[in-house]
């Protein structure tokens, strides 16, 4: 069946939803129905073919085409969420909880109140809620997040001088390793393999298929490899440049390129 994948904030995790016959496309806004209630949010790409197996869930239609309406209402909630922050933050002082705040988002018709926070431990925030519905007269769901999807919320800029990755494309978090670092070459010293979040770098993962494709033919550190200027040993490896350095056996030091290389891993 095709399917409409929804997105309901700026490199959020994107969720299927049946279009039924809704005239729908790529940046089309819609309202829809989630567990939390009903939302508005932007459908992303063409519609995709998927079946009916891998659906994890039930898949619910897609309500409605924003309308103008819609799209107020949702800036309105919007408009709303820093003093909803400004509020909660002195609650959360009143009733002494360790966590920190990262957002606080409205569901489209106001029937619910998410507030998102980060803690290292457990909290216990009944108190809270109680106090959270007094004051917004509404339902109050409050989200624990990991410290990934904390410095997704706040952003940021990364180690390299853009703005982090999470904030803007990456949808879901995938697994990184420090074997990925290890493939790259890259220091293992954790404070320049990791990101504002504490944990090992995203890029890390998805450029990691292009260093396993341009790792595969190439030589480790301590092999013996034939050139044509005669036989010498690996000392270390560019995997972008295709090159190797190298010490000859009458001592000499040099740089060759793979495809130089007459042969690889001689004895």
């Amino acid at each position: 069946m095709l399917v409409a994948q929804v997105q309901f904030r700026q490199a959020g995790k994107r969720y299927y939803f049946n279009p039924n016959t809704l005239p729908v496309q790529d940046q089309t806004l819609v309202v829809v129905e989630t567990v939390r209630g009903i939302e508005l949010g932007k459908v992303v790409g063409k519609l995709v073919e998927v079946k009916e197996e891998e659906l994890q869930t039930e898949l619910k239609p897609i309500l409605r085409l924003a309308t103008d309406n819609d799209i107020e209402e949702n800036d309105y909630n919007k408009s709303l969420e820093l003093q909803v922050i400004k509020v909660t933050k002195e609650l959360v002082k009143r009733n002494e909880l360790d966590m920190k705040l990262l957002a606080a988002e409205y569901t489209l018709d106001r029937d619910r109140l998410v507030v998102y926070f980060e803690s290292e431990n457990r909290v216990d925030f009944r108190q809270l809620v109680k106090d959270l519905s007094e004051s917004f007269k509404t339902r109050i769901e409050l989200r624990q997040v990991g410290s990934r999807d904390g410095a997704k919320f706040i952003g940021g800029i990364g180690p390299c001088g853009l703005i982090t990755c999470c904030t803007t494309f990456i949808g879901e978090f995938d697994n990184v390793s420090i074997k990925m670092a290890k493939n790259q070459n890259l220091s293992l010293n954790p404070q320049k393999i990791s990101g504002n979040c504490g944990k090992l770098l995203c890029c890390i993962k998805f450029e990691n298929s292009v260093y396993e494709e341009l790792r595969q033919n190439m030589p480790d550190v301590g092999d013996k490899i034939k050139t044509k200027d005669g036989g010498a040993t690996v000392i270390s490896i560019n995997i972008l440049r295709q090159q190797l350095k190298v010490a000859y056996e009458d001592g000499s030091f040099g740089y060759v390129l793979l495809k130089d290389i007459e042969k690889k891993h001689a004895n």
